[in-house]
């Protein structure tokens, strides 16, 4: 069973990531900060639509403070979808600012509605961890997925990323009639595959949703993680393979029973592939992250020389000794398994 630590080390921005941020332009100015949403007056439980406590609670401010509020959010939201263009934001307000007080980030989540047609979205204001922020950059360059987010000195601005929480899917979807379970099962081993490959950790069944799509036949699914917290920080490798998360156990269960171990090896190789072919249009970028990352602090020394000893000996290849931090591990590890897929 797999044990996460209890409250990971926050790690501030260091100067090579912030300039990384500056380059590549996820770094704006905000007329909202994270610091601004906690002098809220009041807050209530948030509750869904049968009635359970979300662990989000819903919070006010006084009315002058309210209106400030909810302009700078609406321009945030511009940045976040248009680059800013408030032309196409006139009929949007905010609608609704919950907080979280379960877990590391304590994130506060705007609901964005469309007064024309009651249509909403969201947005999430955190603070700004380099680990997170790693994590995000990472999923936009290697993973299928692209994601917005924007940066403001301490503050992180996270767009909503759709689909249905993996502990809900698996308890209510799972199962219904139309579920294509070989799919879902292919979906998870390529899933299992983008987080080890990058070093992503904690994929517990509510860190991840999956999206799913009609197709003209039959549905698609995709797995995507909703939480960068614990990109390479644990010290255990089985932290970053989601199949041993015993929430995951029920999907586990129908890819050792839908797929022969020759298929399983076929999907990890076709995510291989993919990864590589980001990975090369988009080397550049890459190793412009990776050598902030391999400057930076985002582990502790204890989990890193514990991290070091388990890829050596998963890879059979005495180089993880060498390391000297995460991102040595992750620049190292991403070399080693697209070499063992025989990629050229």
């Amino acid at each position: 069973m797999n044990s996460i630590s209890k409250k990971k080390l926050f790690y501030p921005i260091a100067t090579c990531l912030r300039h990384y941020l500056h380059e590549y332009d996820r770094e704006t100015k905000l007329p909202v900060r994270y610091e601004d949403l906690i002098h809220y007056t009041d807050s209530f439980p948030y509750y869904d639509k049968k009635g359970h406590d979300t662990l989000w609670e819903t919070i006010m401010f006084d009315q002058q403070e309210q209106a400030e509020l909810s302009k700078g959010l609406t321009q945030i939201y511009a940045l976040l979808k248009t680059d800013g263009d408030m032309s196409v934001m006139e009929h949007l307000y905010v609608s609704r600012v919950d907080y979280c007080t379960f877990g590391n980030s304590n994130p506060f989540r705007v609901q964005i509605m469309n007064q024309l047609n009651d249509n909403y979205d969201y947005f999430y204001v955190k603070r700004a961890d380099a680990s997170r922020i790693y994590g995000l950059e990472l999923e936009y360059i290697l993973s299928p997925n692209r994601i917005n987010y924007l940066v403001d000195g301490d503050t992180l601005i996270e767009e909503h990323i759709a689909g249905i929480p993996g502990d809900l899917f698996i308890k209510e979807y799972l199962n219904r009639k139309g579920t294509n379970k070989v799919r879902i099962a292919k979906e998870f081993v390529k899933f299992n595959e983008r987080c080890f490959v990058r070093l992503l950790g904690d994929m517990r069944s509510y860190n991840y949703v999956v999206d799913i799509t009609p197709d003209f036949e039959d549905e698609q699914y995709r797995v995507r993680p909703i939480d960068f917290d614990q990109q390479s920080y644990e010290g255990r490798k089985s932290m970053y393979l989601p199949q041993f998360f015993k929430d995951n156990n029920v999907i586990v269960d129908l890819v050792l029973t839908l797929l022969k171990p020759d298929v399983i090896k076929q999907y990890q190789n076709e995510e291989r592939t993919l990864i590589f072919r980001r990975l090369r249009t988009a080397r550049y970028r890459l190793k412009d992250l990776i050598d902030c990352m391999r400057g930076d602090t985002i582990s502790t020394p204890e989990k890193i020389e514990q991290l070091k000893q388990e890829l050596a000996q998963h890879h059979k290849s005495d180089e993880f000794l060498k390391c000297e931090g995460m991102g040595d591990l992750v620049r190292l590890n991403l070399k080693t398994i697209m070499k063992k897929a025989k990629i050229r």
